[in-house]
């Protein structure tokens, strides 16, 4: 079995379930790394009292800006995901990518580059030309990771980045292979009290290990909780067998559940999915605090102009709204949300702040 951490939680409270969560696995940030490039460009996240002298002094580049994106794109543009092929931020971004390709008549290439808690992913858009041909997927672990790594952390999610938008939403679900004898939510919970059993997520910090531990937390129970360096690898790992339970993102797992591979037991959220609609929520199976949704969207470096900005939202996040697109999205279980920057940087801004409370609170530290 081949995964990047295989990690054990005793029942003696919230300290030790959130340890769980903040364990750093197979993830390498060297230490003393800080801010290895040069990142610190723009203050994306707004406005101090100086933001009407930076307008004005921009303002002769404005024209330039416009003209530029009118003529946006030029070239391939490269879409980071920090993730392996076939999880839930693989899958949107190449749905939105080929419409984007259709749209300007330029290749929209993605490229996946997984492991380390997504951050070496998200490093390599920080650190390229703020020019818009360089951008990224972000999913939960944008906002987990600073509370994680804390003084380690190699950049600054509210000041090296800018949001583009958040794109869509979407529920998790945890899934058994076939050949797991428990056929509903209390069978998975009557063989968890019986015998040791594997439970798995996508990868540390991702929206799939936040609903392990909140799974935890709320029954008490000890699985033995495998992680993947992303979503595909793990549902390789469930449908081999290796694990005989997983949460993971409803849009990556469709096909497998259409197909029998795997079957789908509980979803997360407050709501039925009209994708799965027979498949009942963690609330109305007996587990209300299992609520985690998952959440994907698309960064740029700091200090990409605001007309290349809004050219991205049209070819990337607008398209989504298409009947054609929204269906498919909705087919594969994800809400389509298409929103904007600063409603993006909001949510990021806030819920980054929440997790580095809850560290914090705990007494974490990378271990």
């Amino acid at each position: 079995m081949s995964v990047s951490m295989v990690e054990r939680l005793s029942r003696n409270g919230l300290r030790r379930a959130l340890a769980g969560l903040f364990r750093l696995g197979g993830v390498h940030v060297p230490a003393g790394t800080q801010n290895p490039s040069p990142i610190h460009r723009r203050e994306p996240f707004g406005a101090g009292s100086s933001a009407p002298r930076r307008a004005l002094l921009a303002a002769p580049l404005l024209l330039p800006a416009l003209a530029r994106a009118q003529d946006f794109p030029a070239r391939n543009v490269r879409i980071v995901v920090p993730y392996g092929p076939g999880g839930a931020s693989d899958i949107v971004a190449r749905i939105l990518a080929q419409r984007a390709t259709e749209i300007s008549g330029q290749t929209f290439v993605v490229e996946n580059r997984g492991g380390g808690a997504s951050i070496p992913g998200t490093q390599a858009v920080i650190a390229a030309p703020p020019d818009g041909y360089t951008l990224g997927t972000a999913d939960n672990a944008l906002v987990v990771n600073p509370g994680l790594f804390r003084e380690r952390m190699p950049f600054d999610v509210e000041k090296d980045l800018t949001p583009l938008g958040l794109a869509v939403t979407a529920p998790l679900v945890l899934l058994a292979n076939p050949g797991a004898p428990a056929r509903d939510l209390k069978g998975v919970l009557d063989e968890m009290r019986a015998r040791p059993t594997g439970l798995s997520h996508g990868g540390i910090g991702t929206p799939t290990h936040l609903t392990v531990v909140e799974f935890q937390l709320s029954t008490g129970l000890e699985p033995t909780v495998v992680g993947y360096r992303g979503g595909g690898p793990q549902l390789a790992g469930l449908v081999a067998g290796d694990v005989p339970y997983g949460f993971v993102a409803i849009s990556s797992a469709m096909t497998h559940i259409q197909g029998g591979r795997l079957r789908p037991v509980a979803l997360t959220g407050t709501a039925r999915s009209p994708a799965l609609p027979e498949v009942p929520t963690m609330a109305e199976a007996g587990l209300p605090e299992v609520a985690t949704v998952g959440w994907w969207g698309f960064i740029l470096p700091a200090g990409v102009p605001a007309p290349l900005q809004a050219r991205l939202r049209a070819l990337l996040l607008e398209p989504a709204k298409e009947p054609a697109v929204r269906a498919r999205l909705e087919g594969l279980g994800y809400t389509v949300v298409a929103g904007d920057g600063p409603s993006y940087a909001a949510r990021i801004r806030q819920e980054t702040a929440q997790w580095r409370e809850r560290a914090d609170r705990a007494g974490l530290k990378p271990e």
